[in-house]
């Protein structure tokens, strides 16, 4: 799943109160993080655990 580097961003079905998570691909690496802090830490996963995540989450199993 490796994707081109580009900014964060976060789900345009995301309601304008900021309470959500932002998302960046770059490589392999998928950064997540708070959009209410973002200068706060990073989470970082693989490009497998997160399309496994995603996969979870569409059917689910979360």
């Amino acid at each position: 799943m490796s994707t081109p580097s580009r900014d964060w961003f976060k789900s345009s079905r995301s309601a304008n109160n900021a309470a959500c998570v932002e998302v960046r691909f770059d490589g392999d690496v998928v950064g997540v993080r708070d959009s209410k802090d973002r200068g706060g830490p990073t989470l970082a996963f693989g490009d497998g655990a997160w399309g496994s995540f995603l996969r979870a989450l569409k059917t689910d199993t979360v």
